[in-house]
């Protein structure tokens, strides 16, 4: 399975504004502007080496990209000028992947971009004859979870102490699982 077979969407249309949006491959070039949005979107975010190490392996990796809309400037900066609405890491395995990032810029959040990029990633998964996507989020990251939970995903287990949570502290992790043999809620909405 490689981050750049087939069926990622190379461009689309923003479904509620119209503009252009493209998918694209995640490179070591661009782990400055994601390290950035990454430490913006959480308080335990990803580091630099995460993401390259990532990388190394062979992880899919993709960026979602979307031309400016009028007086938008993208934040963090980017060559080109487009916006960096989200990406996402995820490790294929035997008949499985598992998301292990999943992140919208903040200024973009709200606006189904999570979503958005839960189809690709469903499409993909598919199209790599996968049978079951899954996942770990943090117990106390509600949003999140009820995304997941709304898209079709069912939680099936927990991993105490999990993630970090400032000092001394550990949070849980909920595990959840995606049957990708069944039509997903999210791509039926």
């Amino acid at each position: 399975m490689s981050a750049l077979a087939a069926p990622w969407p190379a461009a689309a249309a923003d479904p509620q504004r119209g503009r252009r949006l493209a998918f694209e491959p995640m490179t070591d070039a661009d782990l400055a502007a994601v390290c950035e949005v990454e430490k913006t979107a959480y308080a335990h975010p990803w580091s630099r080496r995460h993401f390259a190490d990532s990388l190394a392996s062979g992880y899919p990796a993709v960026m979602l990209l979307a031309e400016p809309l009028p007086g938008e400037v993208p934040n963090p900066p980017r060559a080109d000028g487009r916006v960096l609405l989200g990406y996402l890491v995820a490790m294929p395995g035997v008949e499985e992947v598992h998301l292990l990032n999943i992140t919208v810029a903040p200024a973009q959040q709200r606006q189904g971009w999570g979503r958005f990029l839960l189809d690709a990633l469903v499409l993909w998964s598919r199209g790599q004859g996968a049978q079951w996507l899954w996942l770990e989020v943090r117990a106390g990251n509600e949003p999140a979870r009820a995304l997941y939970t709304r898209y079709g995903f069912q939680q099936v287990g927990l991993r105490r102490a999990y993630y970090p949570a400032g000092g001394l502290q550990r949070e849980d992790a909920v595990v959840m699982s995606l049957d990708l043999a069944v039509p997903s809620a999210g791509a039926e909405s």
